[in-house]
């Protein structure tokens, strides 16, 4: 099967349909070529633009280098980034998994270049406390197909069949062949959805197509395709927060419950919800090396990421309350 990694540009648009009117149009991608920042970060495609916007909202309390706090960069773009204004040129992390490994390499070699990974995951390496996962947003994940596509009848599935098209056993659907997609490998929405629908990376059937950039529904295009979809992203792509690339898709129920409110927000109590994430050195949130400016950004109810509700929910999340900059979860992977 062809890779299927389309990204269709479009123009972003304010915040008023999600009744948000004061809100400004959505950051750009990554901070202007010769802009450095005090805090940089990378990772998860799930929470690029909400990190984005964060980072253009929340001001640098020393006032330097240029007004902002945050530099967050996406997880897709040019070859290489440049997080520092002398060295640290790395390549472009892509997902969760490979922003969380740039981040522990950067502590692992000392390198300074980067200060924090975007995650749509939690840890799985358990095994050591290097890294924190600080929660700040809840998202979940779904089913996308064609809306023209006759997968779209009345599209509810269970986890036993999600289960079932992701191991080839059952290959149709509403009379449609199909053709199931993942995202790239290292994403967290990939690790996460297979988890949910009991599925391990070896019993991954040979009909998936696991090479598609994930919440990129201009990648669904044949009948048969589906392939799991970030709530949070979909919402801010169909309301015109972010860059919209849901295509014609549509998002399914999972075990006959509905992925979004009668509203249109996010449904918090859907089968698949998650907590996501900023992940950072533990030793920068503790004791005699704790960095004032990690510190600031993420931990605590009144954190700076965390005291921009209405922007985290104008990206689609949904809130943590008292969770929210939370640092019990701890990791190095």
């Amino acid at each position: 099967m062809n890779v299927k990694s389309r990204v269709r540009l479009g123009a972003v648009v304010g915040a008023a349909a999600l009744g948000v009117g004061l809100l400004a149009p959505a950051a750009s991608a990554d901070p202007a070529v010769g802009e450095y920042r005090q805090l940089a970060g990378v990772g998860s495609d799930t929470t690029q633009d909400v990190l984005n916007r964060l980072g253009a909202v929340i001001p640098d309390p020393d006032g330097v280098p240029d007004g902002q706090l945050i530099a967050s960069y996406n997880a897709t773009g040019t070859a290489t980034i440049k997080t520092r204004a002398t060295g640290c040129t790395i390549n472009r992390p892509n997902g969760s998994s490979a922003g969380i490994d740039a981040l522990r390499n950067a502590v692992l070699n000392n390198t300074g270049c980067l200060d924090f990974a975007r995650s749509s995951r939690g840890p799985v390496d358990t095994t050591t406390t290097k890294l924190t996962w600080i929660p700040f947003a809840k998202d979940a994940v779904t089913i996308a197909v064609r809306s023209d596509s006759a997968l779209n009848s009345s599209l509810d599935l269970t986890t036993a069949q999600l289960r079932d098209i992701y191991t080839c056993v059952k290959t149709t659907h509403n009379g449609v062949t199909l053709t199931p997609l993942l995202p790239q490998s290292g994403s967290g929405t990939r690790s996460f959805f297979l988890e949910k629908i009991g599925v391990t990376e070896a019993q991954l059937g040979t009909c998936v197509n696991g090479t598609v950039q994930e919440h990129d529904g201009t990648a669904l295009d044949t009948a048969g395709d589906i392939a799991p979809y970030s709530v949070a992203q979909y919402i801010a792509q169909t309301n015109g927060v972010v860059t919209d690339r849901h295509g014609v898709t549509v998002l399914g129920k999972v075990n006959s419950v509905a992925p979004r409110n009668a509203d249109g927000s996010l449904n918090t109590a859907f089968p698949y919800n998650r907590d996501v994430y900023n992940v950072v050195p533990t030793a920068k949130i503790t004791g005699t090396t704790a960095d004032a400016n990690v510190v600031s950004a993420f931990v605590g109810t009144a954190s700076k990421v965390c005291g921009q509700t209405p922007q985290i929910q104008a990206y689609g999340f949904g809130t943590l309350g008292t969770a929210c900059g939370a640092t019990a979860l701890k990791g190095e992977r």
